[in-house]
């Protein structure tokens, strides 16, 4: 009858039931590891500073300095490419992006130009900063002095497929400032 209680079926059942919990908490786990696993990226560092490192905890760049024998005196609206003395070794899944330090903008008016600028995983050459000075006041930078930070991204390759017209939406071609000032 229906009603009788089959033994055999019901182990299992269980155990299949307790085979995919486990596959599941097992995959799950995996997958939090993945996700907290740090990528490793060599650094070649020539410069007499500190490997750049990252200041909290919960910092996404890690500031990098510059690698002069000599000051660099910069004029108001005057740019020049200060080296670092790094060189990065990504795996191709990365860019590394150049990015102004918040601090120097502010107190010094120096910031970086082609912002972010992009360090592509196959470059193997120095890491050198585009730095631009927008006060109004002569600003220096000194041996060692923290002049960007490097923020790493994974890199997301698409596939282009060349099409006649595209899709319309509502906002179309509109760009620059279009949908007013406020």
């Amino acid at each position: 009858a229906f009603w009788r209680w089959n033994y055999q079926e019901s182990i299992i059942q269980y155990l299949k039931i307790w085979f995919c919990v486990l596959l599941l908490s097992f995959f799950s786990k995996l997958y939090l590891l993945l996700l907290i696993m740090p990528t490793t990226v060599k650094i070649v560092n020539k410069s007499k500073h500190p490997m750049p490192a990252y200041a909290t905890a919960g910092s996404s760049g890690v500031d990098i300095r510059a690698d002069i024998e000599q000051s660099i005196t910069i004029a108001p609206l005057e740019r020049v490419l200060v080296p670092t003395g790094l060189f990065f070794e990504m795996p191709e899944q990365l860019e590394a992006q150049v990015r102004p330090r918040s601090g120097l903008a502010i107190k010094q008016g120096l910031t970086c130009l082609n912002t972010p600028g992009t360090i592509d995983a196959d470059y193997r050459g120095e890491v050198k900063v585009i730095i631009i000075n927008l006060s109004n006041e002569v600003q220096t930078i000194h041996n060692g002095d923290r002049i960007a930070q490097v923020v790493f991204q994974v890199v997301e390759k698409v596939v282009f497929q060349q099409v006649d017209q595209l899709n319309e939406t509502e906002r179309g071609a509109g760009g620059f400032g279009h949908t007013g000032k406020n």
